[in-house]
């Protein structure tokens, strides 16, 4: 049974109702319909943890989707369980795939620093002062696109940007 089919959440059961009148009315081939499903359950499956079902859906819909904005956000996606696996050059290479195919999508760059700005603590803790502020200023160039992006997030990143001098 697909996950849209077994959803408890009432967010998720609301989400896929209005997800499903959607793709009903909308002008879309059944295999753009399809894509989106796959994303809707990979989104659910992540949102519950199960990340094994959800990087299976977002294959699936990556097969599937042909549009490059649409694609991003897949990618990005997949970003985002590698990450929260700990697979840090496996979600920047998503991370960078997403942004190809859609250069306006600042989390993607706000996640990309944020692996920079770890890998520099991690080089700071190991005393290579040089690799550390290479990564901490290859950090800052994301977060800087980011915000200028979207001026009214990553609070955290602007002030550490600014402590620091490079903003």
């Amino acid at each position: 049974m697909p996950r849209s089919q077994r959803n408890d959440n009432f967010i998720d059961k609301t989400f896929t109702v209005i997800a499903d009148i959607l793709l009903k009315v909308l002008p879309t081939s059944n295999k753009e319909k399809q894509a989106f499903s796959y994303y809707r359950d990979g989104m659910s499956a992540q949102s519950e943890g199960e990340y094994a079902e959800a990087l299976q859906n977002y294959y699936e819909a990556l097969r599937l989707e042909t549009d490059a904005y649409d694609r991003s956000y897949i990618l990005y996606n997949i970003g985002l369980i590698h990450t929260s696996n700990g697979d840090h050059a496996r979600a920047l290479d998503y991370y960078y795939q997403a942004l190809e195919r859609n250069p306006s999508l600042p989390q993607a760059l706000n996640n990309i620093a944020v692996i920079y700005h770890y890998r520099g603590e991690q080089a700071l803790e190991s005393n290579q002062t040089e690799i550390s502020k290479l990564l901490f200023d290859k950090a800052a160039d994301y977060w800087r696109e980011a915000i200028r992006l979207a001026p009214t997030n990553y609070i955290e990143a602007q002030n550490w940007l600014k402590m620091t001098g490079r903003f």
